[in-house]
């Protein structure tokens, strides 16, 4: 188990003021909001140079406009990014140009109404896993060149269940939004498990990590209702404890900047540290043995490249 130091109430920031990324290139998707902005905000006071992608350009201009300012540095930029079209991913992708240090595929929407992409696929597998499938594989020549990392915001919401391979999209089932949004967080987690095995000699790591419960636009989706009884369902209502953005950024942080995962791919924090095995006992806490199957990862790593043409 990898132990930091770190804990609960670490910030990206404090994380920030040991790391240092001068002359390292970032991509932070979804840096225009939430824990994103405080992720763009920590890793530019590490000197680094940070790219927001967002759908919302001029958002994310605010943001790096706010960003430039409070951190002195100057090289933070913007590019438009939808990660639910894969036309968009892959002009992004296409658009970028050098070496890519740290890859944050941070961004994700959550508990949406059953909604379908043109081609079919399901909203929340089709943004939080395709689009970063698609953006991760896009910028490979660019990952490689510099041995990279690469880390994937996933959820404690992925114990709500394992990716169903037999009907990813609720084309036969009934849709069930938090199922859909924990099977899209699994694969996240397994998406970093088969780089692992696939990329170990391209010196590119992938690590997935759980920021924590905040309060952020994530939630657009649901009433304040909504979101209370799902916490209820959980059985986390008397032991939730809710982050800052700050602190919610602090685990991106550390598993992009920490030297103990140096070469190693496949693992999922939480806290800042090396999530243990989920318990029966434990509510909303630990890593799920089915989002650390190989069997399962490389399905899914081959079923991402049949459906997306890779």
């Amino acid at each position: 188990m990898i132990t930091t130091g770190y804990g609960f109430d670490t910030t990206a920031m404090e994380v920030a003021q040991v790391a240092d990324l001068a002359g390292r290139r970032a991509i932070v998707t979804g840096g225009a909001s939430g824990i994103g902005v405080e992720t763009v905000r920590a890793l530019a006071t590490a000197g680094a140079e940070v790219t927001i992608a967002a759908r919302d350009v001029d958002a994310a201009q605010r943001v790096a406009t706010s960003l430039i300012k409070a951190t002195g540095n100057k090289r933070i930029s913007v590019g438009k990014l939808d990660l639910s079209s894969q036309t968009s991913v892959k002009a992004f992708a296409r658009n970028w140009d050098g070496p890519l240090h740290l890859l944050i595929n941070n961004a994700g929407v959550m508990a949406t109404p059953l909604t379908r992409t043109p081609e079919g696929w399901e909203l929340q597998f089709a943004t939080n896993h395709f689009g970063h499938f698609t953006l991760t594989l896009g910028l490979f020549n660019s990952l490689r060149a510099e041995g990279a990392r690469v880390v994937n915001v996933s959820s404690s919401a992925h114990l709500m269940g394992a990716v169903e391979f037999d009907d990813i999209h609720y084309d036969h089932r009934p849709y069930d939004r938090w199922q859909a949004y924990g099977q899209s967080k699994t694969a996240n987690i397994l998406f970093g498990l088969e780089a692992g095995t696939r990329w170990a000699s391209e010196g590119i790591t992938m690590n997935a990590l759980m920021p924590g419960s905040i309060a952020t636009n994530l939630q657009r989706h649901l009433t304040q209702a909504e979101l209370q009884e799902r916490i209820r369902q959980s059985g986390a209502a008397t032991t939730r404890r809710v982050k800052t953005p700050e602190q919610g950024a602090a685990t991106t942080l550390v598993v992009a900047t920490t030297p103990l995962l140096a070469g190693i791919s496949g693992k999922y924090f939480e806290d800042c540290n090396e999530a243990a095995p989920a318990t029966g006992d434990t509510h909303l806490r630990g890593v799920a043995p089915y989002a650390q199957d190989p069997e399962a990862a490389a399905q899914l790593w081959k079923v991402s490249e049949a459906t997306l043409g890779f």
